[in-house]
């Protein structure tokens, strides 16, 4: 039966080392499928054609599902349909050419000056947290880099970020206002702890990066801006050292980003229509 398939191939997420999140929401999405497949007398794989998956797609939108919500499922769905065929379970994916829903990209948002002084000003008791917004303001880490930020990759000017899965290791300059609010969860509030990582929990353990995100969007919200998100600080620093007529070329090695064109993309949202050639970057 369908659902007797479900367990392998949890573990063959496993064996490959997906991420806890990845292998939670891969699980839950599929017992919804098998649910439905089930609910249509559809109980055993083979069973399962392009015609039903479509039609649970059209259902899940029909239930006010996001777009963004039923491509992740149907993901899931042709992750395990794929897997299916290489176990030999059945000689073909139905899932394959079923269409994702279309979705519109959601346009980048930044702060002004203003909401991300107003931020500043709302997490400053937090000297953890006024590190961490500070850092992504002035370097525009992101926030598993932020999260895997060692102690010994922290200089005076400038932090080294260590290569990991498909990005290269990079040196990202540290500047003035971001090196003080570093040294001042350093020796006022980072605990005791062996660890290398530069930002821990209460107990000395590697601060996680669901616990940066819910930490800093639960502050965005004391800040009364609800409509913004951590990721909309990488942002924020993008366009502000667009607009200071900082150098493409220098903002895109810094970002991190693999393509120029990536760095160009974020011109319109800047309001400008070619950058400039300031060599070094901008201080917000």
């Amino acid at each position: 039966m369908l659902k007797s398939l479900l367990p392998n191939f949890i573990k063959s997420l496993e064996d490959k080392k997906r991420s806890p999140s990845t292998i939670i929401a891969y699980r839950a999405d599929l017992e919804q499928f098998v649910d439905f497949a089930e609910k249509k007398q559809k109980p055993y794989i083979q069973s399962i054609g392009k015609e039903l998956i479509e039609a649970y797609r059209d259902t899940l939108l029909a239930e006010k599902y996001t777009p963004k919500s039923v491509s992740r499922k149907l993901n899931a769905i042709k992750t395990f349909f794929k897997f299916a065929v290489e176990q030999k379970h059945i000689s073909s994916n139905p899932a394959q050419d079923v269409a994702h829903p279309k979705t519109e990209p959601a346009k980048p948002k930044f702060l002004s000056k203003l909401e991300y002084r107003a931020l500043r000003d709302t997490v400053r008791s937090d000297l953890r947290t006024a590190a961490i917004v500070e850092l992504i303001l002035q370097t525009g880490l992101r926030i598993s880099e932020v999260a895997n930020l060692k102690l010994a990759n922290v200089g005076d000017k400038e932090i080294k970020i260590e290569a990991y899965a498909s990005q290269p290791e990079r040196i990202v300059p540290l500047n003035k206002r971001a090196k003080e609010a570093l040294d001042n969860y350093l020796k006022n509030e980072r605990p005791k702890s062996d660890s290398p990582y530069f930002f821990v929990s209460k107990n000395g353990k590697p601060l996680a990066v669901r616990n940066i995100r819910s930490t800093i969007n639960r502050y965005i919200q004391k800040a009364e801006m609800p409509s913004y998100t951590i990721n909309d600080l990488r942002t924020t620093f993008i366009v502000e050292n667009l607009k200071a007529g900082v150098n493409l070329v220098l903002l895109s090695q810094v970002a991190g980003h693999k393509r120029l064109s990536t760095t160009e993309s974020y011109l319109e949202l800047a309001g400008i229509k070619e950058a400039g050639n300031k060599q070094e970057l901008e201080e917000l």
